[in-house]
């Protein structure tokens, strides 16, 4: 039963761990060829208009925003199936299993943002607060791989369960705080669609396409009414069902149904098969779909999509900032943002888990101790991914900020990487011949 539970646990961070390499790779590359001789070409690429233009129906973006709009709406839809799932019948699912990765996101995000706010002098950065808050799992969890069997299991399933808390924030802020004039017409007919999406997921009828076809009317509607679109791949997913239309022993049954089906319906040599063994395949695939959790079905066939492209993209076009001897930067911002990310998760994260477990509201990680904690409090520093959407959305129309904005995080995420690698390097030790057996 234990390896039922740890495997699949185990595969995620495997995922994660190589797209974080991917990440590190596209961002490399990304400040490589912003700062060659390919500049100009490589920064007007982004910019290459493309989209639709007939009968009165416009949607013509640069490449970036169908990027930064639209894959990233894929990837929210994935972090919402990953939040449902988590809620459900995950680690956020009790009191008890949700207490102390739930103190340390709430310390995460609020000291992160305090600090910010009390060292921004600046009225044209106040808005950029959203920032330090979130932590990129990809990388995180890529450097956590680093130390191979020194890193418990717990520790893991922590730093995954805050992670998935701190997406949350962020979300939250992003709908409420970075969203412009809404027009709410609009939002109520995107709302209403959601509404038909979530009844008919409590009335056990769903329909992958159906969904996905709304889902994409949704995300137009919440575009065009000033919400950012991304919020719409949230919603989305959480109008999926987890729920199987059948249980393990009648797809048993059915399996062996099929099997004998198949096996008395045919020549096993001929070469095609025949017609009755084509019923049977087909029933097959019915039945399986109605097996599977369309949840689950869901966040398995898009994790690999996400993790190897659509956040690897997402970093190589949105991390090439030109770093010549002329760059104009705010050095003010970028050290606020470096200061919320890392002293801010630091302190915010180790302090508040300490103190849920002091007030006997929480419980420490099965073979995990404080110093691992404040290893990894660092390496939530590693805000990237979401840091730099933030970004995007904060300073959509100042180069020179969104450039300086980007610089921080690359500084920050670098430091923070460094400083957590080394202190779990430190307060984790290698189990021994007998443990590993």
């Amino acid at each position: 039963m234990v390896k039922l539970l740890v495997t699949p646990f185990q595969k995620f961070v495997r995922i994660e761990s190589l797209s974080g390499i991917l990440l590190f790779g596209a961002t490399l590359l990304a400040l490589l060829l912003a700062n060659s001789v390919f500049s100009d070409q490589f920064q007007s690429l982004w910019q290459y208009k493309m989209g639709f233009d007939s009968s009165g129906f416009q949607l013509v973006k640069p490449l970036i925003l169908w990027i930064n709009d639209g894959l990233m709406a894929v990837f929210f839809f994935l972090i919402g199936l990953e939040i449902k799932r988590e809620l459900l019948i995950g680690e956020l699912n009790s009191v008890k299993k949700a207490s102390f990765p739930v103190f340390a996101a709430i310390g995460g995000m609020l000291l992160p943002v305090s600090l910010y706010l009390l060292l921004n002098k600046n009225p044209e950065t106040a808005g950029a607060w959203g920032i330090p808050m979130a932590t990129d799992i990809a990388f995180s969890l890529a450097i956590l791989r680093l130390l191979g069997n020194r890193i418990p299991l717990g520790l893991k399933v922590f730093l995954t369960a805050f992670a998935i808390v701190d997406d949350l924030g962020a979300v939250l802020v992003i709908a409420i705080f970075y969203s412009s004039a809404i027009k709410w017409t609009l939002v109520l007919a995107a709302l209403a669609l959601l509404g038909l999406l979530f009844i008919l997921s409590r009335r056990n009828i769903y329909s992958r396409y159906l969904t996905m076809f709304t889902g994409i009317i949704i995300w137009y509607l919440f575009l065009k009414a000033g919400i950012h679109p991304t919020i719409a791949g949230v919603l989305v997913a959480l109008t999926v069902p987890i729920r199987r239309k059948i249980n393990t022993e009648t797809y048993i049954e059915k399996l062996c149904e099929i099997v004998a089906g198949i096996q008395e319906s045919g020549d096993r040599k001929a070469p095609l098969l025949s017609r009755e063994q084509i019923e049977e395949i087909d029933e097959l695939e019915d039945w399986t779909e109605k097996f599977q959790s369309p949840l689950q079905h869901l966040e398995h066939k898009l994790h690999n999509w996400v993790a190897f492209f659509i956040m690897p993209l997402f970093a190589f076009s949105n991390a090439g900032v030109a770093l010549g001897g002329g760059m104009d930067l705010d050095g003010s911002l970028g050290i606020t943002i470096v200061t919320g990310l890392v002293a801010g998760k630091l302190l915010g994260i180790t302090i508040f888990s300490w103190l849920g477990v002091k007030l006997g509201l929480a419980e420490l990680p099965e073979e995990v101790n404080y110093g691992q904690i404040v290893g990894v409090a660092l390496l939530a520093g590693v805000g990237f991914t979401m840091s730099i959407f933030v970004a995007n959305l904060a300073f959509p129309d100042n180069a020179q900020l969104l450039d300086s904005a980007k610089v921080g995080i690359l500084i920050a995420s670098l430091l923070a990487g460094i400083c957590g690698y080394l202190v779990l390097r430190f307060t984790s030790r290698k189990p021994s011949a007998n443990q590993t057996g």
